[in-house]
């Protein structure tokens, strides 16, 4: 999603540090805790039911299932969610809009020409058992994304114009994506792998991304810690903050540049996940009211929690199939946002 809205910085109220700490704090332990269950619920469900984790002692079968299936991947939706939940923390400080979300400078088009690219040119499938193939497709996918946010940054000319960079990032979106369709028209036998990559899905997610997506969010979850004073400084107004000596171009460039590497990470490895991003920081913000080092932090908790509850329901709902967590995402986030816009409608608020 990346409508564009007039920004309303009252969505991004001041908040009061002594009385939302204790708050905060809870929310912090109760996103692990839940973490923590989700976890053991995810390594628990999967086509063949509850057997293979009652196996686990006695059959290598199912401790084969357990280990190198169902943890990797619960922990990568886990990561991922994380990946996308800061990075939507990250763009709606930065542009100070909350309907911004992590795909608004054109990463995920980017990320999905790069998988069709690979899959046509390389023929290889998400759904490889070789490694080599999903590195390539990873890697071909990420750099996509890293290149539509290098493409946008060089039109709008730089990361000072907030309004320039937003509509720079829509209009290689729509490029991109229509190019991705072009790969797709030339190459038909990709378009059954495509279809999964683009409705997203943690299936394919083994030990190596985890590894890789672990190493993205602990540099970017690091980057917008030590940033995050410029989206403090950004509910004020640029002027504002300027005064008060941040220096905002340079801190500007560093976070989109976390949330570059933290949405193309995210979308190389699982697809397109809808309303993840979107959803983590308003969730945070109806429960606690804190400065942005914290926002991000829960917003990438929050994120987390989401995506791995999701990833779980997916495989349950309808087992042994399974949904794509993408559709699941999209219709669970959709339902939230609309019934958050009829409740502001209705006690006559403002904008979300």
């Amino acid at each position: 999603m990346s409508s564009i809205v007039t920004p309303n910085n009252d969505s991004f109220a001041r908040p009061a540090p002594s009385a939302n700490r204790t708050r905060a704090m809870w929310l912090l332990i109760g996103l692990l805790s839940a973490s923590v269950l989700l976890a053991l619920f995810g390594a628990a469900v999967g086509s063949t039911g509850f057997e293979s984790l009652l196996r686990l002692q006695d059959d290598p079968v199912a401790r084969q299932i357990i280990t190198e299936i169902r943890l990797p991947r619960t922990v990568g939706a886990w990561l991922a969610g994380g990946l996308l939940g800061l990075a939507g923390a990250v763009a709606q400080g930065l542009f100070r809009n909350p309907l911004a979300d992590p795909y608004l400078l054109g990463s995920a088009s980017g990320a999905t020409l790069g998988g069709a690219l690979a899959m046509a040119w390389m023929g290889v499938s998400p759904a490889s058992a070789s490694l080599l193939a999903r590195l390539g497709i990873t890697g071909v996918a990420f750099f996509g994304a890293a290149g539509a946010v290098m493409l946008t940054l060089v039109l709008a000319r730089g990361a000072q114009h907030t309004l320039r960079l937003l509509l720079a990032g829509v209009i290689v979106g729509v490029v991109l994506g229509a190019a991705r369709d072009l790969v797709e028209l030339s190459s038909p036998e990709i378009l059954q792998a495509m279809q999964s990559f683009t409705m997203g899905t943690t299936a394919f997610v083994g030990w190596t991304a985890v590894l890789m997506m672990l190493g993205s969010w602990t540099l970017c979850a690091a980057t917008a810690w030590a940033l995050a004073r410029a989206l403090d400084g950004l509910t004020l107004g640029e002027a504002t903050a300027a005064s008060l000596g941040l220096p905002l171009g340079p801190m500007r460039a560093g976070l989109i540049a976390a949330m570059a590497l933290a949405t193309g990470t995210a979308v190389a490895h699982t697809g397109l996940i809808a309303f993840v991003g979107l959803a983590a920081p308003h969730l945070v913000r109806s429960m606690v009211r804190v400065t942005h080092p914290w926002h991000v932090l829960l917003s990438s908790l929050m994120g987390a929690v989401l995506l791995l509850a999701a990833d779980v329901l997916s495989r349950w709902l309808i087992a042994p199939q399974e949904l794509p967590v993408g559709v699941l995402t999209a219709a669970l986030g959709g339902t939230y946002l609309l019934w958050l816009m009829h409740r502001r409608t209705m006690g006559g608020g403002g904008a979300l």
